[in-house]
């Protein structure tokens, strides 16, 4: 594509004409990734600033490179000055995919906890209504019935918009995405056309990024504030929970069409009659003047909340409520969420995703409601990312545990002895010990248990991953949990 071509959505701030008609075949903001031909842009972020690397990207053949600000060293070169990198990123790797969003349906889940298994319940809404859908989550991508690893929620620009290509190419007319608040704060979703943006809730989270809540809100919020501002025959519909304390903010910000949930009582999609047992949970949903009895596999009051935002996505899209019912009430669940390990020891062994303090407490009060016995609970907190939500996090656990045991989640570069004293450092309870190494608190939870008994290995979930250092072992929580009720039965 021609360079004027490719900017032409950019607001330029310099005189770039002498390079304007130069042939660009690809775009990239990693060093490693320029090659000749190459537009470089230079994206500053939390661990590296692009603009250190304009000599190396012209030595390796960039053809142009989009700079916030000249170099101080003098380097001369084929620069385009714009305001925001991140935002000239997005513009031009929608460009150069020719849109691919324009043309499908999109559908975004953002908020703190519940997007992943929100996202899965409306994918299999879509698939199982005939509909040819992909998915873009924390656990992979899907392309048809082609899954994709992936390494982030929301995956970076130009990878995005890639596989939104790709999605294109495969005929899907669908699409439902994870919108993590890492990938609205850098403008990564900017080129996509979405539809229909579902809000799940706001809890504390990642503020080792963003500089506080209201950062936080405001990165979230984002999604919302620019649904529907222009005229369209599209439909552009935001689901909002309204039991949010967040809800009315975000409803004040969206043009957009608004349908809202919540089990409290208010908003157009509600859950009452709620009944939650080892075997799932049965409530009764209306919809406006409609009700439905609902019996999901799923267990837990967050689970409501979460199929209640798949039903309203899917009825924002024009389906049959009563269709998607069905669909919602044949579904197991989601690997890593609320998950149990069978075995024969009459121990009910639970991995979940939980890495939130909000999210701990949902699924420890869950357990608590459906043990007889104690409740033993695994937890740790990730390295490198926000440290005030650790005492708070262990305060969860011995809260609604009977005992809990604090480990390793991902320590990544930190010291995990600092990371659990983090945790446990203001803590006026002792029914706790400490175990660094994950495989054997998972072990000692286990052997401390018994029959009636819960054992809740929070934190990793689906991961298959431990990072330790820069290095990632391979580490599968329910694995070990199925290795040690296997050597009890040698």
């Amino acid at each position: 594509m021609i360079l004027s071509e490719l900017i032409s959505p950019c607001l330029v701030k310099n005189d770039w004409t002498q390079i304007q008609h130069t042939p660009i075949r690809h775009i990239t903001q990693y060093i490693e990734e320029v090659t000749t031909d190459s537009l470089f842009v230079c994206i500053n972020n939390t661990k590296y600033d692009g603009h250190d690397f304009i000599s190396e990207a012209l030595a390796q053949g960039a053809r142009a490179i989009i700079v916030d600000h000249l170099p101080q060293n003098g380097v001369l070169g084929p620069f385009i000055v714009v305001s925001d990198t991140n935002k000239a990123l997005a513009q031009v790797a929608a460009k150069f995919y020719d849109y691919p969003s324009r043309d499908m349906v999109f559908l975004g889940v953002t908020g703190t906890n519940g997007k992943t298994t929100t996202t899965f319940l409306i994918h299999e809404i879509l698939r199982q209504s005939d509909l040819a859908c992909g998915l873009i989550g924390t656990m992979y991508n899907q392309i048809g019935d082609q899954r994709i690893a992936t390494p982030n929620t929301t995956p970076h620009t130009v990878q995005l918009q890639k596989l939104i290509a790709q999605m294109a190419q495969e005929n899907m007319t669908h699409c439902v995405m994870e919108v993590s608040s890492h990938g609205l704060k850098q403008e990564r979703v900017l080129g996509i056309d979405f539809n229909v943006a579902v809000f799940t809730n706001l809890t504390q989270d990642h503020l080792d990024f963003h500089d506080s809540m209201t950062d936080y809100f405001e990165a979230k919020s984002s999604l919302f504030s620019r649904l529907g501002n222009g005229f369209s025959d599209k439909v552009k519909a935001a689901v909002i929970n309204l039991d949010d304390p967040a809800a009315e903010a975000i409803i004040a910000l969206t043009p957009s069409i608004i349908l809202t949930y919540g089990c409290k009582g208010q908003g157009d999609i509600q859950a009452s009659q709620i009944v939650i047992a080892t075997s799932g949970t049965q409530f009764t949903l209306s919809l406006f003047d409609q009700k439905w009895a609902v019996s999901t596999k799923m267990i837990g009051l967050f689970n409501v909340y979460n199929c209640l935002a798949a039903f309203g996505a899917g009825v924002a899209i024009g389906l049959n409520p009563t269709q998607v019912i069905a669909i919602i009430e044949g579904i197991a669940g989601v690997r890593g969420r609320f998950e149990s390990v069978p075995n024969t020891k009459g121990i009910t062994a639970i991995v979940d995703y939980a890495h939130t303090p909000d999210a701990l407490i949902n699924v420890l009060k869950t357990a608590k409601s459906l043990t007889k016995g104690k409740i033993y609970c695994v937890a740790g907190c990730g390295g490198n990312r926000d440290r005030d939500k650790r005492p708070k996090m262990a305060e969860a656990v011995l809260k609604y545990a009977d005992h809990g045991i604090f480990t390793s989640d991902d320590p990544r570069t930190e010291d995990p002895h600092q990371i659990i004293t983090d945790m446990i450092e203001h803590l006026s309870q002792n029914h706790y010990e400490i175990e660094l190494d994950r495989k054997k608190a998972i072990e000692k939870a286990l052997r401390m248990a018994s029959h009636g008994d819960t054992v809740l290995i929070a934190g990793k979930g689906h991961e298959t991953e431990q990072m330790i250092g820069t290095t990632a072992f391979h580490f599968d929580d329910r694995e070990v949990v199925n290795q040690y009720f296997s050597r009890l039965t040698l």
